[in-house]
């Protein structure tokens, strides 16, 4: 298979620097304004340490490439942006509807979850009926890239195959039976009971873990083992170790992702339609038991992926799905592509 190719697309480049005192923020605040950086018309207030990226809104997954560079996915389409941190620049786009095999009708993938094992990157669609309960099929997708650096540009290539019966495999599983995902399945992702797959991380020993939005049991939310992903890409069937039930205040989960400088993993956790609140736990990875984390502060984002980027002890990056956002009066994923962005928070982890 042939690689994917990248291209670009032109946005101002401005750089980040810190700033001390009223004065300076006032002028910095000034100056970004007129770049067009800050949302001119959104409806959310912006928590501190917020950056915003063009030529998306719905930022839904995202893994670090190394120190100084992220790849994320958006919901709405099929296409891979690359950014380099903390410089709302040009990204990198590469388009995957070639490799998906999609059909040319109702397009998305849905992409809402990634993880990395080495130099492959795994992706994980939601998996879910569209709004209105209908079958989308092209949203049953997993499936890996392989990640080359060529000098400043990054190279993703296929990584085996794209598997497609992931949802049957969770549904036939006899350790999964009492969440009924069968009956989950039918209906819209953000009802009550619907099915909507949005959190995928890697686990230390080479497994994966899944992270359901919705369906809750007993108002839980469900992450699940998958024990075998690099066989699965092979075209394996998926074989699954026994469910976690996580008490996350009756939210769903919406990331997660392992820390390796913290030992434990971090959840992101948020409602399972579009009505509640966001908050970050800490969780070993085995039995129920999880921490909420008190000093985070969620208010005005909707986030769906978070970064770790190597070689830092405590930061982490959360980005925000700001499809809904309006800026100067559009919601922002109807906006021009030009005018399109979305917002990352930098946490320091203190």
């Amino acid at each position: 298979m042939a690689p994917i190719v990248l291209t670009h697309v032109a946005f101002c480049n401005v750089r980040f620097s810190s700033f001390r005192g009223h004065h300076q923020m006032k002028q910095f605040l000034g100056l970004l304004i007129l770049a067009g950086l800050l949302w001119t018309d959104a409806v959310y207030a912006e928590p501190p340490l917020t950056i915003n990226y063009p030529s998306m809104c719905d930022a839904s997954a995202a893994v670090a490439i190394n120190e100084k560079m992220f790849v994320v996915a958006n919901d709405e389409d099929n296409v891979l942006r690359v950014y380099r941190r903390g410089e709302p620049g040009p990204p990198q786009r590469i388009d995957l509807t070639g490799l998906l095999g999609v059909s040319d009708k109702h397009p998305e993938v849905d992409i809402e979850g990634a993880a990395r094992i080495g130099d492959t990157i795994y992706w994980i669609s939601s998996h879910g009926q569209n709004r209105d309960g209908k079958d989308r099929p092209n949203r049953h997708r997993f499936f890996a890239t392989k990640i080359s650096l060529q000098g400043e540009n990054v190279d993703l290539q296929p990584e085996g195959q794209v598997y497609t019966e992931l949802r049957s495999d969770l549904i036939d599983a006899p350790e999964l039976k009492k969440y009924r995902l069968e009956k989950a399945a039918k209906r819209a992702p953000e009802d009550n009971g619907g099915f909507n797959i949005e959190g995928l991380a890697a686990t230390p020993d080479g497994a994966m873990l899944i992270g359901f939005r919705n369906p809750l049991y007993n108002d839980r939310s469900i992450v699940v083992p998958l024990l075998n992903p690099q066989q699965v890409i092979a075209g394996a069937r998926a074989r699954f170790g026994a469910p976690s039930e996580l008490e996350l205040g009756g939210r769903g989960i919406r990331s997660i992702d392992y820390s390796e400088k913290r030992g434990r993993y971090l959840i992101v956790a948020g409602p399972t339609d579009d009505d509640g609140s966001f908050a970050l736990y800490a969780w070993s990875g085995s039995g129920d038991q999880v921490e909420r984390v008190q000093n985070v502060d969620f208010a005005g984002l909707k986030p769906e992926a978070m970064l770790a980027f190597p070689g830092e002890a405590e930061a982490v990056d959360f980005l925000s799905d700001d499809g809904g956002v309006e800026l100067n009066g559009v919601v922002c994923k109807k906006a021009s592509p030009a005018a399109r962005r979305f917002r990352a928070w930098s946490w320091s982890g203190r």
